[in-house]
This record gives structure tokens, C-alpha cells and sequence, in this order.
């Protein structure tokens, strides 16, 4: 059984503000000292780090609050609470409600899994509950768990609190227990469920004996794709009628959530997949109502009814399976930062086209800028650029830059771009007299544009941006570009054209070096007889080559406005 287990630490600010994730840590201590540090810097009114446990054969995590600290104790509800929490039950149908099965699931996920069942089917069939009992010490510790999260929101001690939850799920079992052994629960055929459900739809407790039902239909299923045709053929035979309709509908809809909300069922309908990049693909068309060509069986209906957009409540939890994925620890591909970078761009692309009522943009929003907060480490970009030469390893970082949001995650990133290019390795590759200046002046104006293009925060923009022309100001002038230029071409015409080419060709870094071409240009454009000159060197229609000469000065930057001054001149 593989596990997973990362400590997130969040923060509150203000005398009433909400809890909101300021980081992810591996380590206990590390998470817990990075708590006490916000308190101590007085960066929050309240800290508190959570452990979570992912679970890799049921995709579930598991989640405990292990520290907690505040300078004013806030008054939040329990259900205002991001850590995951359980709700008091008081009768037996309290254990049917939407909470409760979702606290029953987290509890559990192991049992379910390894039983290939929902939370719905459990709490439905007898024999599934005398197996759970059997157990006995996994059913008392998810009840010792419920009193513990309980009792730390109220002044009733844990014991008091067991003996109650005790006493309410023995009366839920039994119930469902009586309720077998006096035959209260159909055993219809599929296509007899839309009659049951006209049947039972006036009922106080129809929804109760309409899943014991389709739980008990379940049981011969051999596994999750029969089990989800077997409820899909169920639906699209529902009655017409709204009351009954909406209790078939809402009863599948609920079941089918509770199983897409794992990857147990998930796995056996997409089909296995080496790496996490390729899973979350499957998931994301799944989610999209996009159907593989060689799907069948319960995955060709589950996406047909997706694209139809029914089963809200299934593509709900979908939507939420692929946003705690993508927030997950898990590499998307392991080993290999480019292709992660490649595999989260692609997978970004294609999910923000399921942006909706079922999927929040800005639950997207945290879960990219969480997983790129992980990227951008020290140990990651470390190796990430190990080996390369000074401007591959700027090239790579800035691959990075392109495929990772936060302002944060970019404010870290051009804090590991800025050593670089002011390292002596840098300088000193562009200052090679054996590598030719062009080739060199032209890969730094490459490395700059992208840098210009970049969403660094501004002042860091500027500074790599103007180390790098500094750098293209200081390889040109001892090689004595300009000079050369000016020795080697016999006129003026050809002086601007040589500039005009070298500037369209993206040899020159924006700053210094540009505006001393566009200075030169601007002189030798001022020379008399320039224009006579450059029209004797482009025979043919005078209107196009100056519409051609205006269009040149301005891709270099100089406005026709400022040219034609300079002409004139």
C-alpha cells in the first residue's frame, strides 16, 4: 500500500479572517517551525499545520491537524473549517446524509475499496455492515476518530461521545438489519426500478429503500465497470414523472459520485497508466464528456451522459479528484522537469475547457500555482540546469518561467535567474573572442526578449534585462562592432542598411547597445544625399522603397515620425 504524506501550513489574518494555504512542506518539523516562525514574525493572527496522507491504492487522503497556534482565539464553526471534520449525528437517518457519508468514506477508504463498494452500498446491505462489524477494530477506531473531532468543538468528553456514537450506529445497522430480514427491500430487475420508483416516490422513506434497492442490485456486479452500466441502463429507462424520476436520478447520480470520488473505480474504467500526467489526461476528457475511440462499457456511457451533462452531482467529484491531483504531490512525470512542465502545460490547455459550474477557476488557479510553487526549488532547478553551459541554464530556467503562475512562484524563480546571469561563468561566455560577436551579441538578445516577455515582477525584469545588455554593450565594444561598420561600408546608405539588418536580425539587446544603433542609424539617415542614395540603390518605384525604408526603422524602433525628421535634415 503505497502512502504519500505532505504537511500544508495555513495562516489567518485578522481578527475574523479565514484560514487560506500559504505553504506545502515534506517534513514534520520543517512544517511546524515554519508555523511558529509566521506567529513570531507577526505575518498572522493564526497558524495551524495539517498532515496529509495520501493513499495510493484508494486516492484518498487522510487528513489530521497536528498543530495549531493563534495570538486570539477566533470563534470559527467547525463547517467553516478547510481541515475536513465530522458532523454530530443525533438519529439513525442522520448517518444518510450527504456529511455523513463523506465523513464515512474518509474514515474508511480501504474497506471500500478492497470491498469494490460505495459508502450508499455499505450503509444498505446487510452483509456488508456484519463484515465492517467483524472487523471491529477498524469500525471502533473510524467511531473513536468522529468523537475526537467532535469533542474538540465542544465540552463533551471523547468517552461520552463514543458511548453516543456507539449507541446511534448500532440502532442504524440494526435497522437495516430488521429491515432485510423482514424482506422491506425490493429485489426488482432493471427494468423494473422506474416502477418501484413511482411506487415509492410518495413515500416518507422512499429514498432509504430505493438504494437499499439498487444496492442490493449491485451486489453480483464483477466489478466497477459492470456495476456503473448496470446503474447508467437503470437511468435512461427512469420514469417521466418528476417526483419518482428525480429520486431514480438523484439516487444513481449520488452513487456514482461516491465511486468516481476514488481512484479504485476510476482506475478499473480509464485503465491503468504508468505516470500521473497520463491518468489526469484520461480523467480530464472523462470529465470533459470526451470519450477515448476504443472506450466501452461503463466508461463509453459515463462520458456520454458527462457530455450530455447529467450527473451533476458524479462530475462534481470528478472535477474535484482532478483539482486534488493536480495539488497532490505526485510528479506528473517523474524524472524530468521539461517534461512535466510540457505534460502540466498541456493538461492546463485542455482542462480550462471544463471551466464551469462544475469546476471553479480559481480552485484551478490554486492547484497550478501550488504545484508550481514545488517546481521552483532550490533542489529542482538546481538539477534542472546542472551540466549546462551559462546561457543554456538561463534558456531552461526561463522553459520554467513560461509553464509555472504565481507571482510568488515567479518572484522565486528570477531569485535563481539573477545569480546566474551575474555570475563571472555568464560574463565570461559572452566575452569569449573565439565564439564571433554576432553570435554572441544575437543569443543574448534572444535570452533578453524572453526575459522582456516574461512576467517576473518588474524590477527584476529590468535588472536581468539590463545586466544582459551591459554585458552586449561591453562583447561589441571590444570587438568594435560599430567601428568596424563604420570603416568597412564605402557610404552612408549602406552604413544604416548594415544596422538596420544587424537590428531586424535581433543582434542588439534592447537598452544601450539598440539605442546606440538606432543613434548611428538616425546620423547616417541625417547625411546628405542619403535619400538620392538609397533610392539609386533600389531602382524601381521610389513610393515603395521609402514605404519599405519606414517600415525597416520602425521593426528597429525608430518611428516614421522621427526617420522622416532625420531625412530632412
Amino acid at each position: 500500500m503505497g502512502r504519500q504524506i505532505h504537511y500544508e501550513i495555513f495562516r489567518r489574518s485578522g481578527a475574523k479572517g479565514a484560514w487560506t494555504l500559504h505553504d506545502v512542506r515534506d517534513g514534520r518539523d520543517s512544517a511546524i517551525e515554519l508555523a511558529r516562525g509566521l506567529m513570531a514574525a507577526e505575518k498572522a493572527t493564526g497558524v495551524k499545520v495539517v498532515k496529509e496522507t495520501y493513499n495510493d491504492d484508494t486516492g484518498d487522503y487522510l487528513t489530521l491537524k497536528i498543530f495549531e497556534e493563534g495570538h486570539n482565539q477566533v470563534a470559527v464553526p467547525a463547517a467553516q473549517e478547510e481541515t475536513p471534520h465530522a458532523l454530530p449525528c443525533f438519529k439513525p437517518e442522520d448517518l444518510y446524509s450527504y456529511h455523513a457519508r463523506a465523513t464515512i468514506r474518509r474514515l474508511m477508504p480501504d474497506f471500500l475499496a478492497r470491498n469494490k463498494i460505495t459508502v450508499t452500498e455499505l450503509i444498505h446491505r446487510a452483509d456488508m455492515l456484519e463484515k465492517l462489524e467483524a472487523t471491529g477494530t477498524l469500525f471502533q477506531h473510524a467511531v473513536q476518530k468522529v468523537a475526537v473531532a467532535q469533542a474538540a468543538s465542544t465540552t463533551t468528553s471523547v468517552q461520552q461521545i463514543v458511548k453516543s456514537l456507539n449507541e446511534l450506529t448500532n440502532q442504524a445497522i440494526q435497522r437495516v438489519y430488521r429491515d432485510q430480514k423482514k424482506g422491506l427491500f425490493p429485489s426488482p430487475a432493471a427494468g423494473q426500478f422506474a416502477e418501484l420508483a413511482k411506487k415509492l416516490a410518495p413515500q416518507g422513506d422512499a429514498s432509504y429503500i430505493f438504494n437499499a434497492a439498487l444496492s442490493n442490485h449491485l451486489k453480483d456486479a464483477r466489478g466497477w465497470d459492470e456495476k456503473v452500466q448496470l446503474l447508467l441502463t437503470i437511468m435512461e429507462s427512469a420514469p417521466a414523472e418528476d417526483a419518482p424520476r428525480k429520486l431514480v436520478l438523484s439516487s444513481i447520480d449520488a452513487i456514482l459520485a461516491e465511486a468516481m470520488g476514488g481512484s479504485a473505480a476510476l482506475t478499473e474504467l480509464m485503465g491503468p497508466a504508468e505516470i500521473l500526467a497520463d491518468s489526469l489526461g484520461k480523467l480530464i476528457e472523462l470529465f470533459l464528456g470526451q470519450a477515448p475511440k476504443d472506450a466501452k462499457g461503463g466508461l463509453a456511457m459515463l462520458t456520454h451522459h458527462f457530455a450530455k451533462d447529467d450527473l451533476p452531482e458524479a462530475r462534481t467529484a470528478v472535477a474535484e479528484r482532478i483539482v486534488a491531483e493536480f495539488k497532490s504531490t505526485k510528479r506528473l512525470v517523474p524524472d524530468s522537469l521539461v517534461e512535466e512542465l510540457k505534460a502540466l502545460r498541456r493538461l492546463a490547455n485542455k482542462v480550462v475547457l471544463g471551466v464551469g459550474k462544475y469546476l471553479s477557476h480559481e480552485d484551478l488557479v490554486a492547484a497550478f500555482t501550488l504545484r508550481s510553487k514545488r517546481l521552483v526549488t532550490q533542489e529542482t532547478l538546481s538539477s534542472h540546469i546542472d551540466g549546462a553551459q551559462p546561457d543554456e541554464k538561463i534558456e531552461r530556467l526561463l522553459f520554467v518561467e513560461e509553464n509555472v503562475i504565481g507571482a510568488e512562484n515567479k518572484r522565486q524563480l528570477a531569485g535563481f535567474v539573477l545569480p546566474v546571469v551575474n555570475s563571472a561563468p555568464f560574463e565570461n561566455h559572452f566575452s569569449n573572442p573565439k565564439l564571433p560577436v554576432m553570435q554572441r551579441l544575437q543569443r543574448l538578445a534572444f535570452l533578453q526578449g524572453k526575459v522582456r516577455r516574461s512576467n517576473f515582477i518588474e524590477e527584476q525584469r529590468l535588472e536581468i534585462s539590463d545586466k544582459m545588455d551591459r554585458i552586449a554593450v561591453g562583447a561589441a565594444g571590444a570587438a568594435r562592432l560599430f567601428e568596424s561598420i563604420e570603416a568597412r561600408s564605402p557610404n552612408h546608405v549602406e552604413k544604416a542598411q548594415t544596422l538596420l539588418k544587424l537590428a531586424l536580425g535581433g543582434c542588439f539587446t534592447e537598452g544601450a547597445l539598440s539605442g546606440k544603433a538606432r543613434e548611428m542609424i538616425l546620423g547616417y539617415l541625417a547625411m546628405p544625399g542619403f535619400l538620392a542614395g538609397y533610392f539609386a540603390a533600389k531602382p524601381g518605384d521610389t513610393e515603395s522603397a521609402m514605404t519599405v525604408l519606414m517600415a525597416d526603422l520602425g521593426k528597429a524602433g525608430i518611428t516614421a515620425e522621427t526617420g522622416l525628421k532625420s531625412i530632412a535634415a
